[in-house]
């Protein structure tokens, strides 16, 4: 019998993905930092390099729950498409839609562990929120 109350390869599945994914805004949220111009750089290239930051701290966390799960970490990298579109409500909206897509990915993975395994219920729930809180700010950020 498993210590695991959840389907461990289901759950190692999902945090593969999500650690993909965070990767992958590692990259994406590097590359847009790279491409702001205008007089509001500064703190558009700065909230946009903190992103990025983030999302490797995420890709960590979720690393080391696979590993603490026994699972094998993807070298992976989640999709990245390169739209050449570089002007702020570009790059806003594009964010949004990959705040989204990690959204989800937290939503599954809490939904597979919920009352079964209290650190990944809260890792999950913790990730949720912070999620949430980015496409409140991306929101706000595009608004006229």
């Amino acid at each position: 019998m498993s210590e695991y109350r959840f389907d461990v390869n289901q759950v190692v599945e999902v945090l593969n993905r999500i650690l993909e994914m965070e990767l992958a805004g590692v990259v994406r949220y590097t590359h847009y930092s790279f491409m702001v111009f205008g007089p509001n750089r500064i703190p558009i290239t700065s909230w946009l390099q903190s992103q990025a930051s983030e999302s490797l701290t995420h890709s960590q966390e979720a690393g080391e729950m696979i590993t603490h799960l026994g699972g094998h970490p993807s070298l992976g990298i989640g999709q990245l498409l390169e739209t050449h579109k570089h002007d702020i409500f570009s790059i806003l909206e594009e964010s949004l839609e990959h705040e989204s897509r990690q959204m989800k990915l937290y939503q599954e993975l809490l939904d597979l562990v919920k009352d079964k395994s209290v650190m990944l219920e809260e890792f999950a729930r913790r990730m949720v929120a912070e999620e949430e809180t980015h496409i409140g700010e991306v929101k706000k950020m595009m608004r006229k």
